[in-house]
């Protein structure tokens, strides 16, 4: 279940900018309204009645204005999704956020009000399991999680220890190295996968035998509470349950995240697991 944030709201900042498909729109610039529901925790701030303590609403507003006016885009759509990003990696304490841009003088040729695009971005919670049997395999999983953590929208926020463990399915290989990562993003599942099979690639990852050896091996074990299964991406993964090397050292960086299916904490599957091996 996620957790309910309070709301700042900033309702139709006025903007003159330079947005718009056509040259005359990128040169004349024209008015836009900007609205923005900023999602955070203003528990803090309201007891102690410390601006700093919550988020600088005058600070947001000249972002935007600032942000706006400094950049062009064609579509609104871009400019929201910009905007909307990177406010989210400027603002501390900020954990969502709606934002609609109105184009009161659309040219469309007919009488409206206004146009406008909504939007609404966030951060998520991802973990990610981290293994290596081949080479220098402390190596490639360091690296990996550094260039997990220099994506842009992506911060690693905790890194379990590593444990040896044997080779899962095909069994004639070198044990593995085995670990997880706790990781806020932005991306969404589909776009996180396609960074992490960016980085084992560049670990020189190679897909020949299924369960076979490998330099580097990324998987999305959970994000958020989201349950996805298409045939390139499940989410949680299917057989997390099953894999004592992903969950020991989940346990140690997410002991009571709940499996979004089965309701069981981490530390209640690695229990129940353990248990069924020694019977």
């Amino acid at each position: 279940m996620r957790k309910k944030y309070d709301e700042i709201r900033i309702e139709d900042l006025e903007v003159f900018a330079n947005h718009g498909v056509f040259p005359e729109e990128n040169v004349l610039g024209q008015k836009f309204l900007v609205s923005a529901v900023l999602y955070t925790d203003t528990r803090r701030a309201g007891l102690a009645d410390d601006l700093t303590a919550s988020i600088h609403y005058g600070e947001v507003s000249a972002f935007i204005d600032r942000y706006l006016r400094e950049h062009t885009f064609q579509l609104l759509e871009r400019a929201a999704e910009s905007l909307a990003e990177e406010l989210l990696l400027d603002t501390a304490g900020l954990q969502k956020i709606r934002l609609e841009i109105k184009k009161p003088w659309a040219p469309v040729r007919l009488p409206l009000k206004t146009v406008s695009v909504s939007i609404e971005r966030g951060w998520h919670t991802a973990y990610i399991a981290l293994g290596s049997n081949i080479g220098d395999k402390e190596k490639y999983i360091a690296d990996a999680v550094k260039a997990l953590d220099g994506i842009k929208g992506c911060r690693v926020e905790k890194v379990s220890a590593l444990i040896e463990t044997p080779p899962y399915g095909v069994t004639d290989q070198d044990d593995f190295l085995n670990g997880c990562l706790k990781l806020k993003t932005l991306l969404y599942p589909e776009e996180l996968l396609k960074e992490l099979n960016k980085i084992e690639k560049a670990a020189g990852r190679e897909r020949k035998i299924h369960w076979g050896p490998r330099t580097l091996d990324l998987d999305i074990i959970l994000y958020d509470d989201l349950v996805c299964q298409e045939d390139h991406l499940c989410i949680p993964h299917v057989e997390m349950h099953k894999r004592e090397f992903v969950l020991r050292p989940l346990t140690e960086i997410a002991p009571y995240v709940r499996h979004p299916l089965y309701g069981k904490t981490v530390t209640e599957m690695l229990e129940t697991l353990q248990r069924n091996v020694e019977k």
